[in-house]
């Protein structure tokens, strides 16, 4: 299926300090960081074709309050080790967008505690008052946070794209099964080239 331009926004999941910097939480706890850089190169590919086609921008943040009161199982019990590295809470450093991919002005960001861009979050009502029904959708991890999106958003009835080339996984089987998923039930799968010739 062809990407549109109209009604369509570019979102990107989680591209965060503490997911892909070397000193980020994700490398201290042990996670192979360096894993989910080869997503940064489509992403920033994807966010300059998208500001030039007029495209709306839409970045998610994965955020904790101080504390973890919002957190829930994943950093309270299932990973306590995000909670002694004091990963991604709100305000620091590591929940911060990198810097290549920095908001610009007027662009949505969109804070989230829980894998899906949609739970508990302003999303939908920003794709809403938009008229928006198109996703291109991209940003780490693809077998958590971008599947868990897409796969909400596909139920939701928007159009989905997943952009597998500017997509990363911890663990390359993951990524592989993931995309495979989207692809299958959810949406449709591209690459970063197909979307930047689309919107050209």
């Amino acid at each position: 299926m062809d990407v549109p331009k109209d009604r369509t926004a570019l979102l990107v999941i989680d591209m965060q300090n503490g997911f892909l910097d070397e000193q980020g939480s994700m490398a201290r706890i042990g996670m192979p960081h360096d894993a989910l850089v080869p997503a940064l190169a489509g992403c920033e590919r994807l966010v300059e074709a998208a500001r030039q086609a007029g495209v709306p921008v839409i970045f998610t943040r994965y955020v904790y309050q101080p504390g973890y009161a919002d957190g829930g199982l994943l950093p309270n019990e299932l990973v306590p080790q995000m909670v002694e590295a004091q990963a991604l809470i709100n305000g620091t450093w590591d929940a911060e967008i990198v810097p290549s991919l920095a908001p610009a002005e007027g662009e949505v960001v969109i804070d989230k505690s829980r894998p899906s861009s949609f739970y508990g979050t302003q999303l939908e009502p920003v794709l809403t008052s938009q008229d928006i029904r198109s996703l291109v959708v991209c940003g780490v991890t693809t077998n958590i946070c971008v599947e868990t999106t897409a796969r909400d958003a596909g139920q939701r009835d928007y159009r989905v794209h997943v952009v597998g080339d500017a997509c990363a996984e911890y663990d390359q089987t993951r990524h592989e099964v993931a995309l495979g998923t989207m692809g299958f039930a959810f949406g449709w799968l591209t690459s970063t080239d197909e979307v930047v010739s689309a919107w050209a």
